[in-house]
């Protein structure tokens, strides 16, 4: 007897998804990667489920990592020199991903994502003052602001309309992918399905900093968990950077 209700395929990669372009993956610069090994391992299984392409974003932050062009780039060469001698067949880049605080200067030459995105983020505690501005300010500097994972930011849990303010001015989405499995918290899988349901993100990535995001990650990816949950979601990864 055939049922009339069609079973969700199981997928158990993220081959649809394909591109990382939110990572905490190269060595020693921020609360990510400690060192080489560590960051090739990261790669490797990271490759394994089925992403393709990274694009690595160390954060820079003036008060915990000041990083730049000058300590980015370098750590980047490091792990395309590692992988070529590994023959590891995968594609890697670097930005960053900017803490938008006081020290952030609009004027200054910016690493971005392909396409002039710049990735950016602020305290989970705390909006920062003048937010509307510095991105207006970005935006009539020819950048295209993502933000990243707006679903962690718990000052907007109960005022859902920043959300919605921040759409109208055109800031693009990237939900991390664990939230919607509830790694980080009940609240924040809660708004990850709210801006899910709204279509606000435009991107999907892993936010990978260690072992555990990992462990978690493959674990909702080979159930087959996360294809149920946002694998036909329209998400511009491959789009716009693969």
């Amino acid at each position: 007897m055939f049922s009339i209700f069609k079973k969700k395929p199981h997928i158990d990669n993220i081959e649809w998804l394909g591109v990382d372009l939110h990572s905490h993956i190269l060595p020693g610069l921020d609360d990510g990667s400690p060192d080489l090994d560590t960051s090739l391992e990261l790669i490797r299984h990271l490759r394994e489920l089925g992403f393709r392409k990274f694009i690595f974003t160390p954060h820079i932050f003036t008060e915990l990592y000041p990083n730049s062009n000058e300590t980015i780039l370098p750590a980047l060469m490091l792990i395309k020199d590692a992988l070529k001698n590994k023959n590891m067949d995968v594609e890697v880049s670097a930005a960053a991903e900017y803490m938008i605080d006081e020290t952030f200067k609009v004027k200054e030459a910016h690493l971005t994502l392909p396409g002039n995105h710049i990735l950016v983020e602020m305290s989970y505690l705390n909006e920062t003052p003048n937010i509307e501005q510095i991105i207006f300010d970005l935006q009539i500097k020819g950048y295209h602001v993502i933000l990243a994972h707006p679903e962690r930011y718990k000052f907007y849990h109960h005022n859902i309309e920043r959300f919605h303010r921040f759409k109208d001015m055109g800031v693009l989405f990237q939900l991390n992918l664990l939230s919607v499995v509830g790694y980080y918290g009940k609240e924040e899988k809660r708004i990850s399905e709210y801006l899910l349901q709204k279509k606000c993100y435009d991107f999907a990535s892993t936010d990978l900093h260690h072992d555990k995001h990992l462990l978690a990650l493959s674990v909702a990816i080979k159930k087959g968990h996360l294809y149920e949950k946002i694998g036909t979601y329209p998400f511009k990864n491959k789009q716009l950077f693969s």
